[in-house]
């Protein structure tokens, strides 16, 4: 499996998001996890990596992670998938923000809508949706248990969790979803966040444990 990382600006000025490319090297099936801007990187890869777009999956619906979803499916093809509950503020510019932060409101209808442990398939390897409310009510992760690492979102990141302060969001659920699913996985699972580096689940599970007690 061939595991591509892009830094992206977003279109919203100084913000950078995380897009990753996922591709199959038998059968050269792929997806894209949420192309946030500068289409023309993505594609540029793509066509190196001789890929077959099968996916292109959004961990959230927020604007600085679909920037480039409508021009990367014109130029390459690919399914747009969601979480569930995710799809209206796909739809709906208020919700993913770009009908606030940008002057060009994003609405996108997604192929199809995942929902909590659906299985993707990129050639042999697959990938279990976990349903990570917090950020938005409708965030996902992607679990590769085989390969031993999650894409996040704007879940959890090194250090931190995603914003609570946005349309559906909430900091009760952003903390449970981290708790009682992220962290449950294997201590040494790798973590790809939306922005920022990457870490380990065992590197971020006493943050957590702080924070819980803290409460208690």
């Amino acid at each position: 499996m061939i595991l591509k990382h892009l830094d992206l600006k977003s279109n919203i000025e100084g913000l950078v998001t995380n897009c990753y490319i996922i591709e199959d090297e038998v059968t050269k099936e792929t997806m894209v996890i949420d192309p946030a801007g500068e289409v023309d990187k993505i594609i540029e890869l793509l066509d190196i990596l001789g890929s077959n777009l099968k996916y292109i999956y959004l961990t959230h619906c927020h604007v600085d992670h679909i920037g480039a979803v409508n021009a990367l499916r014109e130029s390459k093809g690919g399914k747009i998938l969601i979480y569930l509950d995710e799809a209206e503020g796909l739809e709906n510019p208020e919700i993913n923000l770009s009908g606030v932060l940008t002057s060009m409101p994003i609405s996108i209808e997604p192929d199809a809508r995942v929902n909590e442990a659906d299985v993707l398939h990129i050639g042999e390897q697959e990938f279990k949706v976990i349903h990570t409310p917090g950020h938005t009510k409708g965030s996902s992760s992607l679990y590769c248990e085989k390969e031993g690492f999650v894409f996040s979102g704007d879940t959890l990141f090194k250090g931190s969790w995603g914003r609570t302060d946005l349309p559906t969001s909430s900091f009760k659920d952003v903390i449970s979803s981290i708790t009682n699913k992220l962290l449950t996985l294997p201590s040494d699972t790798f973590v790809y966040p939306g922005h920022g580096s990457p870490t380990k689940i065992v590197d971020e599970a006493p943050i957590y444990l702080k924070l819980t007690a803290g409460r208690d």
